[in-house]
């Protein structure tokens, strides 16, 4: 679906690594196999009695943990850094008018912003045609809504955008019982802009300009978000997109599971997000 460097999940993200982390490619391709999807059940293949290395007294525990503290604070202090340099970057002014289906009828990018004036998009991978969301993209999806009742508290509007048709979005997002809102991009050029669709020619070569690079083209659909501004004159600018594990730091339970002895545990898996199902499939 991403940013922090987990227990398991690490390194950065070529097109390989995408392939692993975010999601199995032949679901892209295979939407129609979801029958044995919502039975298949994952077999253990690590042995747990060989995750503690050790058992010490609780003086020299006391040792160790004050180190990890160290190191933990060196973490968030680089974080801070990082994220003062990307509330730093130069912003484009978008020139393009995008207009999308939601339930409140048409509208704009520029409408979007409801009153506020930070505009966070998450693109969520729903090709016109799929019997059902992304799993992985779900998975995020099930942390926007607890989210969501902060955010505009913060003059920030969250909203989630796919290239579905409004219909089939809407009947996917019934049947997970999320609340945040959903839009269509469907007919217009506002996923292929922001590099989470593959275009035509794109889909001819073979290759993709994904994650800010030309590689090999995994699938027509990719995670990714994009951040907007819109200025008091009713300019909107595009400010930032991050994809791959960029979008890992929205992962709440990633951050648990990166807490506890066994960590994300999905090393030996086929792709990191092996074990992850829609939560109405566990």
């Amino acid at each position: 679906m991403l940013v922090v460097a987990g227990a398991t999940s690490t390194g950065g993200l070529a097109a390989f690594a995408m392939k692993r982390f975010f999601f199995n490619p032949t679901e892209i391709f295979e939407q129609t196999k979801q029958d044995k999807m919502k039975t298949e059940t994952l077999e253990p293949k690590t042995n747990k009695s060989e995750i503690n290395p050790r058992v010490v007294p609780e003086p020299e525990w006391l040792v160790a943990r004050k180190d990890l503290l160290t190191r933990e604070k060196e973490l968030t202090r680089l974080r801070d850094e990082v994220s003062r340099h990307r509330r730093e970057l130069p912003w484009v002014k978008v020139e393009k008018e995008y207009v999308f289906d939601g339930s409140n009828g048409r509208e704009t990018l520029s409408d979007l912003f409801e009153n506020r004036s930070q505009l966070i998009v998450y693109h969520f991978m729903f090709a016109p045609g799929w019997e059902e969301g992304c799993k992985s993209c779900s998975y995020l999806a099930d942390h926007f809504d607890g989210a969501n009742w902060h955010l505009p508290h913060r003059d920030v509007t969250f909203v989630v955008i796919s290239r579905a048709p409004l219909s089939e979005l809407e009947a996917y997002k019934k049947r997970m019982g999320w609340k945040f809102k959903w839009l269509s991009s469907y007919g217009n050029d506002f996923n292929f802009d922001y590099q989470v669709s593959a275009t035509e020619e794109e889909k001819t070569k073979g290759k993709m300009f994904y994650n800010y690079r030309t590689d090999e083209l995994i699938g027509d659909e990719m995670p990714g978000l994009s951040v907007f501004y819109k200025d008091e004159n009713g300019d909107v600018s595009h400010t930032y997109s991050t994809y791959g594990r960029g979008l890992d730091i929205l992962v709440g339970a990633y951050n648990f599971l990166d807490l506890v002895p066994n960590g994300r545990d999905e090393d030996l898996l086929d792709f990191t997000m092996d074990w992850v199902r829609r939560h109405d499939q566990y």
